[in-house]
Protein backbone atom coordinates (compact mmCIF):
# COMPACT_ATOMS: atom_id res chain seq x y z
CA UNK A 1 0.00 0.00 0.00
CA UNK A 2 1.85 2.74 -1.19
CA UNK A 3 -0.85 5.58 -1.35
CA UNK A 4 -2.43 4.90 1.91
CA UNK A 5 -3.67 7.82 4.73
CA UNK A 6 -4.09 8.46 8.29
CA UNK A 7 -8.07 6.51 7.42
CA UNK A 8 -6.60 3.66 6.29
CA UNK A 9 -4.77 2.95 9.80
CA UNK A 10 -7.42 1.86 11.80
CA UNK A 11 -5.68 0.55 14.65
CA UNK A 12 -3.95 4.36 15.01
CA UNK A 13 -6.27 6.08 17.74
CA UNK A 14 -6.02 9.20 19.17
CA UNK A 15 -7.52 9.83 22.29
CA UNK A 16 -6.65 13.21 24.17
CA UNK A 17 -8.36 11.30 27.61
CA UNK A 18 -5.25 8.58 26.73
CA UNK A 19 -1.62 9.75 26.94
CA UNK A 20 -2.39 12.90 26.32
CA UNK A 21 -3.89 12.67 22.82
CA UNK A 22 -0.83 10.85 21.53
CA UNK A 23 -1.28 8.26 18.77
CA UNK A 24 -1.74 4.62 20.18
CA UNK A 25 -2.79 1.36 19.44
CA UNK A 26 -6.38 0.52 19.26
CA UNK A 27 -7.26 3.17 22.31
CA UNK A 28 -4.77 0.86 24.56
CA UNK A 29 -2.35 3.04 26.52
CA UNK A 30 0.58 1.61 24.08
CA UNK A 31 2.10 4.78 21.94
CA UNK A 32 2.41 4.49 18.39
CA UNK A 33 6.22 5.83 19.03
CA UNK A 34 7.21 3.04 21.31
CA UNK A 35 6.25 0.09 18.82
CA UNK A 36 8.70 2.71 16.54
CA UNK A 37 11.09 3.01 18.82
CA UNK A 38 11.37 -0.76 19.03
CA UNK A 39 11.73 -1.63 15.51
CA UNK A 40 14.41 1.15 15.38
CA UNK A 41 16.43 -0.25 18.20
CA UNK A 42 16.42 -3.87 16.27
CA UNK A 43 13.39 -5.66 18.04
CA UNK A 44 11.40 -7.73 15.34
CA UNK A 45 7.73 -8.39 15.43
CA UNK A 46 7.91 -11.39 17.32
CA UNK A 47 10.19 -10.09 20.00
CA UNK A 48 7.97 -6.99 20.68
CA UNK A 49 4.56 -9.10 20.95
CA UNK A 50 6.52 -11.40 23.54
CA UNK A 51 7.10 -8.56 25.43
CA UNK A 52 3.72 -6.91 24.72
CA UNK A 53 1.06 -9.94 24.36
CA UNK A 54 -1.70 -8.07 23.63
CA UNK A 55 -0.32 -6.50 20.42
CA UNK A 56 -0.63 -8.24 16.95
CA UNK A 57 1.81 -7.75 13.51
CA UNK A 58 -0.72 -5.75 12.27
CA UNK A 59 -0.37 -3.13 15.17
CA UNK A 60 3.52 -2.99 14.72
CA UNK A 61 2.64 -2.62 10.68
CA UNK A 62 0.07 0.39 10.98
CA UNK A 63 2.80 1.86 13.83
CA UNK A 64 5.26 1.94 10.81
CA UNK A 65 2.98 3.28 8.49
CA UNK A 66 2.02 5.96 10.71
CA UNK A 67 5.59 6.81 11.17
CA UNK A 68 6.04 6.45 7.24
CA UNK A 69 3.05 8.74 6.69
CA UNK A 70 4.60 11.05 9.06
CA UNK A 71 7.61 11.23 7.40
CA UNK A 72 6.03 12.24 4.20
CA UNK A 73 5.27 15.49 5.42
CA UNK A 74 7.26 18.61 3.60
CA UNK A 75 8.95 21.00 5.11
CA UNK A 76 9.69 24.45 3.83
CA UNK A 77 12.36 25.95 5.93
CA UNK A 78 12.94 30.34 5.92
CA UNK A 79 15.68 31.47 4.76
CA UNK A 80 16.61 35.00 6.18
CA UNK A 81 19.25 37.14 3.92
CA UNK A 82 22.34 38.51 5.50
CA UNK A 83 22.51 41.50 6.41
CA UNK A 84 25.62 43.35 5.12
Amino acid sequence: MSNYHLSDLDRITFNPRIMVGQACIRGMRTPVSLIVNLVANGKTTKEIIEDYPYLEPEDIRQSLMYAALLAREQVFPIFKEKVK
